[in-house]
C-alpha cells in the first residue's frame, strides 16, 4: 500500500550521514520520510574530504582514541559520551562498507592516515573524498527502500508543535513540521510519531566558510524557538586552511596535506612560522593552527598564508591527494611544485541542540543528531573525522531509541495549517540580501577566531537591530526560502554571541583577549528559551 508521505511515522529533516543513517535502521519496520532542502546531496556530508576516525591500527585502543578527542575538545567533553562513539566507530565502518562505501586499502586491511590531534593512523578514507562516497552510498540504499521517500528542494520553517494543535495545547510536543516546497511555493504540515533534526551546522553566519549554503543554523533555530535548550555556541571551529581564491568559495584543503608533510609559509618572509607559535608546529591542534594563520596575516596585512607540500615528491602528493591536486591545476596551482594559497575559515558548529545518548532533546518527540546537536562528543573544539562517526553513531542510535519506545509515542492530533491570510508577497528581496550579507560580515569580524568583549557587544547591537527588522519583514511577507534562511541565520549569530559573551574565559575554539586564561573547571554554556 502507498502511504502519504506528509502523514509518515518518522519524520527526518536533512539527508546527510546522520539522517539518511537513522532513515535506513527505521524502515526496517517504519515508513521514513525525508525532507531535504535542497538536492539530496547538497548538505556537508558530501563535502567532508577526511574521513572517519576508528581505532583499527594494531597498538592503538579505545582509550588513545578517547584521550585524544578530550585533549582536543579541552576538557569539556562529556566522557562517557566519547567512549560511547569511538566504541561505536568499527561497527559503523563495517556497515558502511556493506553499503559500499569503496574505502582505500592495504592489501587486506584498510588504509589508515594520520590527521593533527590523533596520537595513531585511525583515518579510514576513500581518497580525499571520503564524505562524497558515504553520501552516495547512503542514498542509493535509502532510494532503494520501499519505506522511504525522499523529498528535495522543502525548506524547513517551523517545527509542528502541541501550540499548533487545533486545540491549543503548552505540553511542547513535536508533531512534524511546516516546510516550504519550492516546486509549489507552499508551505505545508508534515506530521509524525517522532521527528529527527539532522541539518547540520549554521557555518553559512560567518563570510568565510567552508560549509554548504544551506549551512544556516535552521535546526538548531528551530528546535529553540519551539522551546529546547542549546549548548556551546561559542565553539566554533574554523579550518586553518581553505583555498583562498576569489572565484572558488569554500574549497578546502584538508589536514591531511600538513599531516603528510606540508609546511605553512608566510609569502612575505618566507618563513615557515608555525614552529613560533607552537612545538607541534604543522599538527598542533586546528584551533591552534587557526590562531597562528590568524595572528600572521594581521601581523603582516597579508591576505592569505602559503600551505607547501613541493619539497615531496610529486607522484606522492599526486597519489594522496588527486582530487585536491587536480582541481588546484584547473586553477592554474600545480601543487608539487608551488605552494597553495589559504586562509582560515569556519568549518564546524560544535555547539547545538542539547541531546542525551539516545539523541533526544527537551522536547517529547523530537531528536537531533550530528552537527546540529551538542552530544558531548566534541567539547570546546572537534577532533579531525570526528564529525562523520558522530553522524553515523547517534543516527542509529535515535533509530534504536524510536523504535525501543515507539507503543509509548502517541500518533499526532489534528494540527493547524499553514496560515498565510495576512501577508502579501514581499517587495524588496534586496532587504534579505543586505541583511544576510551584513550578518556574515560582522560576524567573521567581531565572533571570529579571535574575539574580546567590545567587538563581542557590537555584534550584540546589531543582531538586536535587525532582529527587530527581520520579525517585522517575517510578518508581513509569504516567507521564501531566502527569508527563512535570514530568520534562522540571525537566531543562530544571536545564539552564538550570547554564548561568547556568557564565557569569561579562553577554551579550546573561544578564544578572548579579555580572558585569555582557561579556567580550572570546565562548564557548558547551555542557553535555555
Amino acid at each position: 500500500m502507498s502511504h502519504d508521505p506528509a502523514q509518515t511515522d518518522i519524520l527526518i529533516i536533512g539527508s546527510g550521514a546522520a539522517g539518511l543513517t537513522a532513515a535506513l535502521h527505521l524502515a526496517e519496520r517504519f515508513r521514513v520520510t525525508v525532507l531535504a532542502k535542497g538536492a539530496l546531496n547538497e548538505g556537508s556530508t558530501a563535502w567532508a574530504q577526511g574521513g572517519i576516525a576508528a581505532v583499527l591500527e594494531p597498538g592503538d585502543t579505545f582509550d588513545n582514541h578517547v584521550d585524544d578527542t578530550m585533549v582536543a575538545g579541552a576538557g569539556l567533553n562529556d566522557r562517557t559520551t566519547v567512549e560511547f562513539v569511538v566504541e561505536g566507530a568499527p561497527a559503523a565502518i563495517e556497515r558502511l562498507a556493506a553499503l559500499g562505501v569503496p574505502f582505500n586499502m592495504d592489501g587486506e586491511a584498510l588504509h589508515l592516515t594520520r590527521e593533527g590531534g590523533h596520537s595513531h593512523r585511525r583515518i579510514v578514507h576513500v581518497d580525499d573524498a571520503t564524505g562524497w562516497a558515504v553520501q552516495e552510498a547512503l542514498i542509493r540504499a535509502a532510494r532503494a527502500h520501499p519505506n522511504v521517500t525522499l523529498l528535495p528542494d522543502m525548506v524547513a520553517v517551523d517545527l509542528a508543535t502541541s501550540r499548533h494543535e487545533q486545540r491549543y495545547s503548552g505540553a511542547g510536543n513535536v508533531w512534524g513540521v511546516y516546510a516550504f516546497n519550492r516546486a509549489t511555493d507552499r508551505v505545508e504540515l508534515y506530521t509524525a510519531r517522532a521527528t529527527i533534526l539532522a541539518t547540520g551546522g549554521a557555518g553559512r553566519t560567518y563570510l568565510f566558510s567552508t560549509a554548504p549554503r544551506g549551512a544556516t543554523g535552521d535546526g538548531i533555530a528551530m528546535a529553540w524557538r519551539a522551546g529546547c535548550r542549546v549548548s556551546n555556541m561559542e565553539f566554533m571551529q574554523f579550518h586553518p586552511t581553505c583555498l583562498y581564491n576569489l572565484e572558488v568559495k569554500n574549497f578546502l584543503i584538508t589536514e591531511a596535506v600538513r599531516g603528510e608533510g606540508g609546511k605553512l609559509m608566510n609569502p612575505t618572509t618566507g618563513k615557515n612560522f608555525m614552529p613560533y607559535y607552537d612545538a607541534r608546529a604543522e599538527l598542533a591542534p586546528r584551533d591552534i593552527v587557526a590562531r597562528a594563520i590568524d595572528a600572521e596575516i594581521k601581523r603582516f596585512g597579508l591576505d592569505y598564508v602559503h600551505l607547501d607540500i613541493s619539497h615531496m615528491p610529486p607522484e606522492f602528493v599526486r597519489g594522496h591527494f588527486p582530487n585536491i591536486y587536480e582541481k588546484l591545476l584547473g586553477l592554474g596551482i600545480d601543487m608539487t611544485t608551488q605552494p597553495i594559497p589559504v586562509v582560515p575559515a569556519q568549518h564546524y558548529t560544535c555547539g547545538g541542540v542539547v541531546i542525551d545518548r539516545d539523541g533526544r532533546t527537551d522536547l517529547p518527540g523530537l531528536y537531533a543528531v550530528g552537527e546540529v546537536s551538542q552530544s558531548g562528543l566534541h567539547g570546546a573544539n572537534r577532533l579531525a573525522s570526528n564529525s562523520l562517526l558522530e553522524c553515523f553513531v547517534f543516527g542509529e542510535a535515535a533509530a534504536r531509541d524510536i523504535a525501543a519506545r515507539w507503543d509509548t509515542l502517541p500518533p499526532p492530533p489534528a494540527i493547524r495549517p499553514w496560515d498565510e491570510s495576512r501577508v502579501t508577497d514581499s517587495d524588496e528581496e534586496v532587504v534579505i540580501k543586505q541583511n544576510w550579507t551584513e550578518i556574515r560580515r560582522f560576524m567573521w569580524n567581531y565572533v571570529g577566531i579571535v574575539r574580546s568583549t567590545k567587538r563581542l557587544e557590537r555584534a550584540r547591537h546589531r543582531i538586536a537591530m535587525l532582529t527587530e527588522e527581520v520579525a517585522d519583514y517575517y510578518g508581513h511577507f509569504r516567507v521564501t526560502p531566502d527569508l527563512i534562511e535570514l530568520r534562522n541565520l540571525l537566531q543562530s549569530a544571536d545564539l552564538i554571541v550570547r554564548s561568547a559573551l556568557h564565557r569569561k574565559e579562553s577554551r579550546g575554539l573561544h578564544y578572548t583577549l579579555d580572558y585569555p586564561e582557561t579556567a580550572a573547571e570546565a562548564v557548558d554554556t547551555i542557553l535555555v528559551p
